[in-house]
């Protein structure tokens, strides 16, 4: 099977247009080949509800790692070095909205060693700090259970359109026996974690939602990201999990990485 990438690589001109985005600043070039992910079955998120959220102008998600480093996924940048080419987006639910901050980028990192399966994150260095809460990362497995929230302006539907205000819904840990079943040797365990209503479907990421979070509330009732939306098979299909970087099994790097940005 295919691993079906969560990123936009078709939607350039629906960017462009819908957002008045120049087509060379919608879109960077992409690792790999891709389909991105928005969030499927969902409902508008609401103003300030998510603020560590970031829209990226390739036409992925991220969050605020730190108020000037954005974590997204690796299959979203084109490689690891300078770079300027890429506007983040931050502080509204609404792309279009006058409030929005939008700040250009100075370097990318992609994860080492990164080849299109697993290791799937990427951090972005911003030209200047985006003044909004952070999103801490789990730095072990133990919050990677119950029902976590995912959000983004990906597509509402396989194939549809970006989205100009945030999306967000929730969905269940998935095992990693029962993910094998439906993606078998293409699921790295070690790597990445699964969720979604495995027999009915109707809920996921989609294209576009790629390098999102996938977050809970932890113990002290603080959001917590355990996932970067990834890959998986089409869109809230049944039988077919959503598929995310497991952000625990990369948190010593991940830090390790920023501190090096």
């Amino acid at each position: 099977m295919m691993r079906a990438l969560r990123r936009c690589l078709a939607v350039t001109a629906v960017l462009a247009a819908a957002f008045s985005l120049p087509a060379t600043d919608a879109f960077a070039s992409p690792a790999s080949p891709a389909s991105p992910r928005p969030v499927v079955g969902g409902a508008q998120a609401a103003q300030g509800e998510f603020p560590f959220m970031v829209r990226l102008s390739m036409g992925c998600g991220g969050a605020l790692y730190t108020q000037q480093i954005v974590l997204t996924a690796a299959h979203c940048v084109d490689g690891s070095g300078a770079n300027t080419s890429i506007t983040a987006t931050g502080g509204v639910v609404d792309l279009q909205s006058s409030s929005a901050i939008k700040v250009k980028s100075t370097k990318v990192l992609q994860a080492p060693g990164y080849n299109g399966k697993g290791k799937d994150w990427a951090l972005i260095k911003l030209a200047k700090p985006i003044n909004q809460p952070t999103l801490k990362i789990a730095t072990s497995t133990a919050y990677n259970s119950g029902t976590f929230t995912i959000a983004g302006w990906g597509a509402t539907s396989e194939g549809g359109g970006q989205q100009r205000y945030l999306r967000k819904a929730t969905v269940p840990f998935v095992s990693d026996a029962d993910c094998k079943v439906a993606y078998g040797d293409d699921l790295t365990p070690g790597d990445e974690i699964c969720a979604g209503y495995v027999d009915q479907g109707g809920v996921d990421t989609c294209q576009g939602d790629s390098g999102g979070p996938m977050f809970r509330k932890d113990d002290a009732g603080a959001w917590i990201q355990v996932g970067i939306v990834s890959w998986g098979n089409g869109c809230a299909e049944p039988g077919y999990p959503g598929v995310y970087s497991e952000v625990s099994t990369f948190a010593t790097a991940i830090a390790q990485a920023a501190s090096n940005l």
